[in-house]
């Protein structure tokens, strides 16, 4: 089979197409014939805790695909069932997955749509559900919000009756994301948010901020947030690892600070917040409330071109690849 790899040898990271044996499940996986993978930023950046320096790994982290073969064990899914989930060498023609890491797709969902949704929207999930415990009428502040996550978290708010307010550094993509719904759009590449935010909220604050851009934005981020407001941390993209924490605000605003990531997750709780995923927003995506927003579709040949594309920082949403 063919199956992607990336070389972090180098100062940047490099894709090859290796032809690989074909893998055989274990008593608890499904084999799938992939159909489609999609990418994800921090794949890409060495040391961003997805991709360390030196060596070689199977690229692609989330993908959707029709189930094979089932390990002796594995019984939640039968032969050509069509499922998504997060699993490792997904941008390959097949991969192994836990049986419990993968969902059904919805029938009115692509193959492509559902590649997009494993990592971005079960992040999301993760920041606005089970850790921000958003109110359904509260206010959401998402930074970056035309990146994969931002705009799958501005969705998910939304569908759970949140108000959101969004940042971005590109008019075109602002004004896309208000025809679907976004509720206030804030031009801006920097950490000066802070007085529209309070303007749109009356004076309150956000009940979650979600900083999908990194250390420049923590404290305005921070500053932004209502009394018990909760700020989730998902990425470091502009390669800021400090920001000042004002302990003032957060202890007399009585606050939540913490961070959202999967690398020190163990099987046990994976599998717990995929079914918790299926059950709080699967629902959603399968009547059509959240559908996935693609940017673009790249054949399987063209991965590479993938990753360029995707590192100009020109797309809305997500990079998918058909396989």
């Amino acid at each position: 089979m063919q199956s992607y790899w990336m070389n972090t040898s180098t100062a940047t990271a490099e894709v090859e197409l290796r032809t690989m044996p074909m893998p055989e499940p274990g008593p608890r996986q499904l084999l799938l014939r992939v159909r489609a993978a999609a990418l994800n930023r921090g794949e890409f950046i060495i040391g961003h805790g997805l991709t360390k320096a030196g060596g070689t790994r199977a690229l692609g982290i989330e993908g959707a695909g029709e189930v094979v073969s089932a390990g002796a064990d594995a019984t939640r899914f039968a032969v050509g069932d069509r499922v998504m989930g997060r699993f490792a060498g997904a941008m390959s023609e097949y991969a192994l997955v836990n049986e419990t890491d993968v969902l059904p797709v919805p029938p009115r969902l692509s193959w492509e749509e559902a590649a997009a949704i494993p990592v971005t929207y079960m992040v999301a999930h993760d920041m606005l559900v089970t850790q921000g415990h958003l109110p359904a009428r509260g206010w959401l502040l998402v930074t970056g919000v035309a990146s994969g996550v931002g705009v799958a978290s501005f969705q998910i708010g939304r569908a759970l009756g949140a108000k959101v307010i969004g940042t971005s550094g590109s008019q075109a993509k602002l004004d896309r994301l208000r025809l679907i719904g976004l509720d206030v759009a804030l031009l801006t590449r920097s950490a000066n948010f802070f007085d529209a935010v309070m303007q749109a909220t009356a004076g309150a604050g956000v009940d979650v901020a979600v900083n999908a851009v990194g250390g420049a934005m923590f404290a305005e981020c921070m500053r932004s947030l209502a009394f018990q407001g909760r700020l989730a941390t998902v990425g470091y993209l502009d390669g800021v690892l400090d920001a000042k924490v004002d302990l003032q605000a957060l202890h007399a605003r009585r606050l939540v600070l913490f961070g959202v990531s999967n690398k020190m997750v163990g099987e046990a709780q994976r599998a717990g917040m995929t079914a918790r995923f299926g059950e709080d927003v699967l629902p959603a995506i399968a009547d059509g409330r959240i559908r996935p927003l693609l940017d673009r579709v790249f054949p399987f040949g063209q991965v590479a071109a993938a990753k360029t594309y995707m590192e100009s920082d020109s797309h809305l949403g997500k990079i998918v690849v058909s396989i």
